[in-house]
This record gives C-alpha cells, sequence and structure tokens, in this order.
C-alpha cells in the first residue's frame, strides 16, 4: 500500500510502544515520567525567564544557555503528547501526519541542541583563550546570527530526510519501537528498499553530531592546552570551572544519542527494553539534567534562581 498514489494520502497509522513486560505498571510509570516532564518543563522555563528578566545575564555565554534551554523544552513537548498517551491512556496509535511532524521536530530539535553545545563550546574556548577580545568577538548581533545558522542548519538538513520519506510504501504491521516517531524507527516499518533513506539518515547523523562532537572535543584539547599556561592552580581552577557546566550537558546529550544511534544501526537482536531505555534517555535526560547541572554549577544562575524564589515567599 503506498501512502503517496496520486499525491493523495491514504490514512496510515502507527502503533507505539511502551515499556514491554510493564503493562500492570503503567501508572506508576506514567507518574515517573509526569514527574520528569514537569522537571524538564519548569526547570528550562525558569532558566528562561531568569535570562530574560536579569540583566546582568545578558551575555553571550547566556544568550546560548538560552536558546539550549528553549531547544530542550521544545524537545519535551513535542514529544510528552505520545509518551503520556501510550502511558496515561493506552493510546498507541498515530496517524501519518501527526507522525512526520512529530519525528520532524524531534530531529530538528536534536541537530539545534548539538549546534548550540558546539556553539557553546565556541564561547568557552574565546572566553578562556581570548578573553581580551571576547566581547568584540562575540556581539549580540553575531549571537543573533550564530542563532539562525543553527536553525537553518536544522531545516536543510531535515528536508531531504522529509522528502525521501514521500516514496515509501507501507504494507506490514507498522509497530513502533519508542513512545514516538524517530526516523530509523518508522523506515524499517516500510516494505520499500530504505537503503538511500538509511544512507541520508547516517549522513545527517554524521555531519551534525558526528561533526559537532569531535569540533567540541578540539576545542577543549585547545582550552586545556591554555589553561596549562596559567601559573596558578587557583586560576586554573577557576578558568576551567567555567566549563563544568558544559561538559555536562555535552555529555547527557551525546552518550544517549550515540548509544539510540547504535541500537537502531547495529542493535537489531538487542532485547526490546534496551531500545526502550535508550530512547527514554535521549528523550528525558537533556531537558531534565541540564536546568539542574546550570543550576547548581553556575553562580550567577543559581543566586537568581534563589533570589526568585526568596522573593516569591516574601
Amino acid at each position: 500500500m503506498s501512502i503517496w498514489p496520486n499525491t493523495t494520502i491514504i490514512s496510515l497509522t502507527f502503533l507505539l510502544t511502551g515499556i514491554p513486560g510493564l503493562e500492570a505498571a503503567y501508572t506508576w510509570v506514567s507518574i515517573a515520567f509526569c514527574f520528569l516532564y514537569a522537571i524538564a518543563i519548569s526547570g528550562n522555563s525558569i532558566i528562561l525567564f531568569i535570562i530574560i528578566t536579569n540583566q546582568n545575564l545578558h551575555e553571550p555565554m547566556y544568550y546560548l544557555l538560552s536558546l539550549l534551554s528553549a531547544t530542550d523544552m521544545c524537545l519535551s513537548l513535542s514529544t510528552l503528547p505520545t509518551t503520556l498517551g501510550v502511558f496515561c491512556l493506552n493510546s498507541k496509535g498515530i496517524g501519518w501526519n501527526a507522525c512526520i511532524s512529530q519525528m520532524f521536530f524531534i530531529h530538528f530539535l536534536t541537530v539545534m541542541e548539538s549546534s548550540v553545545l558546539l556553539a557553546m563550546a565556541f564561547d568557552r574556548y574565546i572566553a578562556i583563550c581570548n578573553p581580551l577580545r571576547y566581547a568584540t568577538i562575540l556581539t549580540p548581533t553575531r549571537i543573533i546570527q550564530i542563532g539562525l545558522m543553527i536553525v537553518g542548519r536544522g531545516v536543510v538538513i531535515m528536508i531531504p530526510l522529509l522528502l525521501l520519506l514521500k516514496r515509501l510504501s507501507f504494507c506490514r504491521d507498522n509497530i513502533l519501537s519508542h513512545s514516538y516517531c524517530y526516523h530509523p524507527d518508522v523506515i524499517k516499518c516500510s516494505c520499500s528498499n530504505i537503503t538511500i533513506n538509511s544512507i541520508y539518515g547516517l549522513f545527517a547523523l554524521l555531519s551534525t553530531s558526528g561533526l559537532d562532537a569531535p569540533l567540541i572535543g578540539f576545542s577543549y584539547v585547545l582550552i586545556i592546552h591554555s589553561v596549562l599556561r596559567i601559573a596558578s592552580i587557583e586560576e586554573r581552577y577557576k578558568a576551567f570551572s567555567t566549563c563544568i557546566s558544559h561538559i555536562g550537558a555535552v555529555a547527557i546529550f551525546y552518550i544517549p544519542l550515540i548509544g539510540l544511534s547504535a541500537v537502531h544501526r547495529w542493535g537489531r537482536k538487542a532485547p526490546q527494553f534496551v531500545h526502550t531505555m535508550m530512547s527514554n534517555a535521549f528523550l528525558l535526560l537533556p531537558p531534565v539534567l541540564n536546568p539542574v547541572i546550570y543550576s547548581v554549577k553556575t553562580k550567577q544562575i543559581r543566586r537568581a534562581i534563589i533570589k526568585l524564589f526568596l522573593k516569591k515567599g516574601y
């Protein structure tokens, strides 16, 4: 059954999957997911509110942090309806248009997050290795340009991905491995030749996260080299401590992403719970933990949050 005969879309439904074997505990699982989504959305909202309303945080580092928080919040919102639908309402069906829309936002936002983390690494490199030119290099105008480039990069990567999906036909049980639509998962349901789709998916991954991760690593090689040239141990610690939050954000984003991609491409014989655990880690770890990391490790953010809640308490 082709979904695009004579440019008319035939009704097509995919079935989402929760956690196999834990169906009896879905009530508790749904409570856990609701709690995590609440942390992700409220935490990133607070970070955004604090940066917007505090004039002393209107600096390149915090502009990029606000973009990271906005990306994480949108990523949570893009998967929340189907994930909670599966666990709370046992609603597993999702139509083609809804599935494609969700897939677009998940992959688009993933590309954006990888790009933002790279931009933040560049910010830390300039701040530590060339501090005297920091204000002249990372001007507000340049930060806006970087933001537009990040959005444009995601759009350019996603358009061919969506166009290649138009050629596929689906003629078998369309059961997905996750509680949301993920490109490698969707194309496996097709009865068409998916070689081109798979190759472009791999190219998209390598040209975004696969390129960004080594560049981030290289930036930290330069940062460490610069820090080690500082004579004072105290100054070394102070300089490198500004990178701790970013290193944490990089780790919690790339480790689940690499794991999920590896499971889909080479772990077909892996148990279903492995797919589920990796997909949920990729889905929730960055949005949940990034606000916590930056709130704890960034003094200015921590002080602003304490001040905000003390004011509300008063």
